[in-house]
């Protein structure tokens, strides 16, 4: 029973262990299994999700590289990729917020430019608990710290982001952390260790004993023990970060390696038999070479410590010295462990003895695939269920629209904004606040559009449909900016997968976005599964977080959120209905989470998308923006906020004023359109079959309402401007 304990410390099954010695012939020594440990963890086998992520379409005619390497690679023309992925940090940032921070924005800067690329931009979606809490305040500064001390520090300008408060993250906050890259298309490196006799190299920091087990960590649920796991939490030098990525990017364009692979969950153990997997080679090294920064490390410290700031690479023999000039311009450590071999087995030998002699597949890929049982959960129907309009309407629209822009998940994010660079390198045409941040791509004259997107909330009530509207206003986002979309990454943050009622949520989520690539012809490239978000059994809102890269063309098509001409006309595109289900307006100003989302037709949502991209294009419209949280008042506040222009509103095809300005639904975009140019807008969207009507115009210094012949709102911006922009600075200063 005592070795039986073992393993099971480590996070394996009985069944999981008797496969591993099956696997490997004979029971798996200290080294060995901790090796099989971090790779058989959940976050880095994906062993309760892989059946499911089978459902994403994952090609398509951009598609260079899909899901199985360190990034995904779309093409965007003319010799050029960009290259882009989505990781949560989600456990290390709870109990380190942030060296958990910091770490997820090293790890995924790693995974762009281990592919050859330059990373242009991060991104990041973060969720906590209500502000109010002294605990939920401290883990929000500190990751926000974190984000931006290591992105500063590295000179990569993070444009945008999302975030939210809800209960159900007090405990477990969410920290996903996107970066994006450009690259000419013939310099893509794969993390593959080809060629028998090629040198295995590791470059980069010193080894030591911060974050050994850290995906073992990351794979089980939180708990009052998890203080005592922070040396599983990374700690991160983005300085060292910085001298990694230069020097990484001058070796592949000088064409020094064969292969790169980022050390991140499961560190050495991760590059080995993941590199080696891949070719379907083998690795042979000797842990004695590698460059440690403790005394006394036991061979699976070595082997599964997440040291930051390491990469592992394949080089051939004769090329040695110019890869070792190299890294030696940069002030960088270089360590030769071994070689490559023909035998499909990793082998590592400490002190003159054999320590490691594992099949490369058996650890890498050789994990078992579970169906979890799914059981839709008892809140589900009831939920749905509820009404919102058999609670009393709002005594004062005013109070309603000030409290709504005063909520902390729709108020300005400028007090975060702050603390990030968001225009180091000066290509950020658009930066965080908007619909979507545009990057402008020197090299190649064009303009990436990126954005996160993701609402726990939806998802909770209605997994399936959350899923699509998740990819659904991911790429509506970057419509509104008149960018193509052209591939999309997810980060999956769940709950417990061996819960029943979890892995239903989990499944239809899934369902729900895979549809939506398909309806919407997006694909998806890459991403990172999360599970195990809950403390003490309370699970998170089931989150899937959508990161999108959209194209565009010629800088100069593109639009933003502001209203910048008096007397512009304002038209709403898309389809009339809403729902107060799970609404913002629903939560902030009646305190509650429940009722049936608005129901979203994807060809409606093609067409409107295609319709937008169209009009921008052609000049046609001056400012674009998707109605969503907060819906149609908080859409039209914004954009007057953005541009410093006030705008006359009538809902005289409304037979309610508060679905109409409050109410929530997908595939609607407010537009101000010249009065010259609203006939052939009107024209366009009648042949394109979407729906379009006038609603007012942008006049004055305030928002005004009408209904039925009577203002129901009417705001100074100066009041609207006071109530948005001050409410971080409240809560932090």
């Amino acid at each position: 029973m005592a070795e039986q304990q073992v393993w099971r410390k480590l996070g394996l099954t009985d069944r999981e262990y008797d496969m591993i010695v099956e696997q490997v012939g004979r029971e798996p020594n200290e080294a060995e299994l901790n090796m099989y440990s971090v790779m058989w963890s959940e976050h880095c086998c994906y062993k309760h999700s892989l059946s499911s992520l089978k459902l994403f379409p994952t090609t398509g005619k951009r598609v260079i590289q899909g899901p199985g390497e360190n990034a995904g690679v779309v093409d965007i023309g003319g010799g050029w990729s960009a290259v882009f992925k989505i990781e949560s940090h989600n456990h290390p940032s709870a109990v380190e917020p942030y060296q958990g921070a910091a770490t997820g924005v090293g790890g995924i800067l790693r995974d762009i430019f281990t592919m050859g690329a330059q990373p242009v931009a991060f991104l990041n979606s973060l969720r906590f608990g209500n502000p109010d809490s002294a605990r939920n305040r401290y883990l929000f500064d500190g990751v926000v710290a974190g984000i931006g001390g290591y992105g500063n520090c590295v000179g990569i300008p993070t444009v945008g982001g999302e975030i939210y408060f809800e209960p159900c993250y007090g405990g477990n906050p969410l920290v996903n952390a996107m970066c994006v890259g450009v690259m000419p298309t013939e310099r893509l490196v794969l993390g593959k260790a080809t060629g028998e006799g090629n040198l295995v190299v590791l470059v980069g920091a010193r080894t030591g004993r911060d974050g050994i087990h850290g995906v073992t960590f990351a794979s089980e649920e939180l708990s009052e023990k998890s203080e005592e796991r922070r040396p599983a939490v990374q700690v991160g030098d983005p300085f060292l970060g910085k001298l990694l990525m230069d020097a990484t990017l001058e070796a592949i364009e000088k064409k020094l390696v064969c292969g790169v692979q980022d050390f991140g969950g499961a560190g050495l153990t991760c590059a080995l038999t993941e590199t080696a997997s891949r070719a379907g080679t083998g690795i042979e090294i000797d842990l004695d070479l590698v460059p440690l920064r403790e005394e006394g490390m036991h061979p699976y410290e070595i082997l599964t410590s997440e040291s930051q700031e390491r990469m592992l690479l394949i080089i051939e023999p004769e090329k040695l010295a110019a890869v070792e000039e190299v890294f030696r311009r940069w002030e960088l450590q270089l360590a030769v462990l071994g070689k490559v071999t023909g035998d499909g087995r990793v082998v590592a030998r400490h002190h003159g003895a054999v320590v490691v002699d594992l099949p490369a597949a058996s650890v890498a890929g050789g994990a078992p695939v579970y169906n979890p049982e799914s059981r839709e959960p008892e809140y589900f129907s009831r939920l749905a269920g509820f009404d919102p309009l058999t609670l009393p309407p709002p005594e004062d629209y005013n109070k309603t629209l000030l409290d709504l822009l005063s909520a902390p998940d729709i108020a300005s994010k400028e007090w975060v904004w702050r603390r990030y660079d968001y225009m180091v390198r000066t290509c950020t045409v658009q930066g965080p606040g908007g619909d979507a941040a545009v990057i402008r791509l020197r090299e190649t004259g064009q303009a990436l559009a990126l954005t996160v997107d993701g609402n726990g909330r939806h998802t909770y009530l209605d997994p399936y449909r959350g899923g699509m509207m998740a990819v659904a206003e991911a790429t509506r986002n970057l419509s509104c900016t008149g960018a193509e979309p052209i591939g999309v990454t997810d980060c999956l943050n769940f709950g417990s997968p061996e819960n029943p009622e979890i892995y239903w949520q989990f499944r239809q989520a899934v369902e729900g976005m895979a549809a939506a690539c398909r309806a919407l012809d997006v694909p998806v490239v890459g991403g990172n599964v999360s599970f195990y978000n809950e403390v003490e059994g309370e699970a998170i809102y089931p989150t899937p977080v959508v990161g999108a890269v959209g194209l565009i063309e010629s800088p100069q098509q593109q639009c933003g959120l502001a209203l910048r001409r008096e007397k512009d006309l304002l038209l709403l595109l898309g389809p009339r209905e809403t729902s107060l289900g799970g609404s913002q307006y629903l939560k902030s100003c009646c305190g509650k989470v429940a009722g049936s989302l608005a129901e979203l037709d994807l060809v409606m949502e093609h067409r409107v998308q295609a319709l937008l991209r169209s009009l921008i294009g052609r000049g046609l419209i001056a400012s674009a923006h998707d109605l969503s949280d907060g819906g149609l008042a908080v859409a039209l506040a914004e954009c007057c906020l953005g541009g410093g222009l006030g705008a006359e509103v009538n809902l005289a095809q409304a037979d309610s004023p508060l679905p109409a300005m409050f109410g929530e639904g997908p595939s609607r975009i407010l537009m101000s359109v010249g009065p010259e140019n609203q006939a052939a807008v009107v024209e366009a969207a009648g042949e394109a079959g979407v729906k379009i009507c006038e609603i007012g115009a942008v006049t004055g210094d305030a928002l005004i309402i009408c209904h039925g012949g009577d203002i129901i709102l009417k705001l100074k911006l100066s009041a609207m401007k006071k109530a948005y922009e001050e409410v971080f600075s409240c809560i932090m200063e």
